[in-house]
């Protein structure tokens, strides 16, 4: 018996599942501490972008060593390659462009940034281990609705996350502190424009997937963004006077 195989890999999608929900509950008290909602108290911090490439790049190294140990034949059936490369796109974006994009980023708190690493290389083999050596899909899966409707679904959710990404880090012109209300694109409709892209990226790549690693993930990614989505819309309205009343949190005319 070895950890990569297929009764681990449901076991390590179940357990991420309950975590999804244990996280879930924790910040929804405690809060997300990081970025603005940082506390004074801590002591220990990485500068921003040294945090967000070393606590995303196991989700793009730890995938691409598990294709390495690959057969062939696993990687060359198109839909576990198409698969496997929308989920090293978001990551590429996330560890090797985005970090280099932050303009005057806050510090992270270095116990935040090694918990985002140890999702990220359990997530990361999780996902990696099962596309690359264990999914068996048929050939023409890239033609099933499912497949197709994913695929969709994560190609405008990644669009919206760059293009919501580009609107917060254009807000303050050169020498500007401070904050302020984002505005343009899906902003306009809710506080969390970029989380909102996020989720319906990964709910995308689960459901082109059809399976329980992608769904473990896009559940994970739900219950982290949602609260932090909720902590986010509450700081704004206390702290904007005429900030859109009309905004919801995180869904566009729902939530």
């Amino acid at each position: 018996m070895e950890l990569g195989e297929p009764w681990f890999l449901d076991a390590l999608a179940g357990a991420q599942g309950v975590m999804a929900f244990l996280s879930f509950m924790i910040l929804r008290r405690l809060g997300s501490p990081y970025g603005r909602h940082s506390s004074p108290l801590v002591r220990w911090w990485v500068p921003a972008r040294l945090a967000w490439v070393l606590q995303e790049l196991p989700s793009l190294a730890v995938p691409l060593l598990e294709c390495a140990r690959a057969a062939p034949g696993q990687l060359g059936c198109p839909p576990n390659a198409c698969l496997l490369v929308m989920f090293l796109v978001h990551y590429a974006y996330r560890s090797l462009i985005f970090p280099f994009l932050i303009r005057g980023g806050k510090p992270m708190p270095l116990y935040t940034c090694a918990l985002a690493f140890t999702f990220c290389v359990c997530n990361g083999y999780l996902q990696g281990r099962y596309l690359s050596q264990y999914a068996e899909y048929a050939e023409d899966w890239v033609t099933d609705p499912r497949f197709l409707a994913g695929f969709a679904l994560w190609l405008v959710g990644i669009l919206i996350n760059i293009h919501s990404d580009h609107i917060l880090r254009n807000l303050r012109k050169p020498g500007e502190t401070g904050y302020k209300i984002p505005r343009g694109g899906l902003f306009e409709y809710v506080t969390a424009a970029n989380y909102f892209g996020e989720i319906v990226e990964w709910c995308g790549y689960a459901l082109a997937s059809w399976s329980a690693q992608g769904g473990a993930f896009a559940l994970f990614t739900f219950c982290i963004l949602s609260s932090r989505a909720e902590q986010h819309h509450r700081w704004y309205l206390e702290k904007f006077e005429d900030y859109p009343k009309s905004r919801k949190i995180l869904f566009p005319f729902l939530f």
